[in-house]
């Protein structure tokens, strides 16, 4: 390949496995600089994006492994084990986002915010001395995007000493940024919980809900662009019991699988358009558990 074209080996290289790009990257220097560019990531990412290339990844206790998804069948294929290259104990690390397969991770034993790729095992602590890129637990919230130059970005909202603070921090540039965050005082009560960013056309959604029956509910949205905040309401579901909401980005259009119930549950598929939920797929009541002795 070496006679070949520059454009040549761009196409060629954008359609193989992440894994052999990482090992083609020490091939020699041009190599390294073709496959370091925003291009050639943005364009292997859309290439990448099909069903047979699909990977879930799973950590527990005693293993971190990555399965194929099998769709046909609804279950994962043979596994491979995946060594974490950071510091951890007994595999502590939970997964709060991800995208184009670039996680970004918590060590839950530092609370460190970390970037990790798993397939070529780079990682990029976000944490800094005057605690920006720390994660608690219940009280934050964290999101990943990339802007329109392909910067891959982290959103952090933190809930410190009652008030909430929102910083952006940038992987092309290594910093951290203070932005002003939409709040009202009510989601201050530690009876909210907040769920991952969940990235779909230019903006990052998350789900805000009040942990007792009968509680408020609401999506906060930002805009990558105007780096704004905003609130839409949650579909009209029945407030009779606890409410969650999972938010899913399928092909650009953003999905929520609302639950709600006490005993007997209910899930329901709503898909948003201009700020407004329809529901697409109402799922049978599930019937409470009776267990007998």
């Amino acid at each position: 390949m070496a006679d070949l074209p520059i454009e040549t080996i761009f196409e060629i290289l954008t359609r193989v496995p992440a894994k052999v790009v990482g090992r083609s990257r020490s091939v020699c220097k041009e190599w390294y600089a073709l496959l370091s560019t925003r291009d050639f990531i943005r364009v292997h990412c859309s290439r990448s994006l099909v069903s047979s290339n699909q990977r879930v990844l799973l950590i527990d206790d005693l293993t971190c492994s990555v399965h194929p998804i099998i769709f046909q069948s609804y279950d994962y294929g043979p596994s491979s084990i995946v060594t974490l290259p950071f510091d951890h104990q007994n595999n502590d690390v939970s997964i709060l986002s991800h995208l184009n397969g670039l996680l970004c991770v918590c060590l839950n034993h530092t609370n460190e915010l970390l970037l990790w790729n798993p397939t070529t095992t780079a990682f990029k602590r976000l944490s800094t001395p005057d605690s920006l890129g720390i994660y608690i637990n219940n009280l934050d919230a964290v999101g990943l995007y990339a802007d329109d130059a392909d910067d891959y970005k982290v959103l952090h909202i933190k809930h410190r000493c009652g008030v909430y603070e929102s910083y952006v921090y940038s992987r092309e540039l290594n910093f951290w940024r203070n932005i002003p965050f939409l709040t009202r005082q009510d989601y201050l009560s530690p009876n909210f919980y907040w769920s991952p960013g969940t990235f779909c056309g230019g903006t990052l959604y998350f789900t805000l809900c009040e942990c007792w029956v009968g509680g408020t509910n609401v999506v906060i949205c930002f805009d990558i662009n105007s780096e704004q905040f905003k609130e839409i309401s949650f579909p009209p579901v029945p407030s009779t019991g606890f409410v969650q909401g999972v938010l899913v980005n399928v092909k650009n259009e953003l999905h929520m699988f609302a639950t709600t119930g006490w005993f007997e549950i209910t899930i329901d598929l709503w898909t948003l358009k201009e700020d407004y939920w329809i529901k697409v797929l109402s799922c049978p009541p599930i019937p409470p558990i009776s267990l007998s002795l």
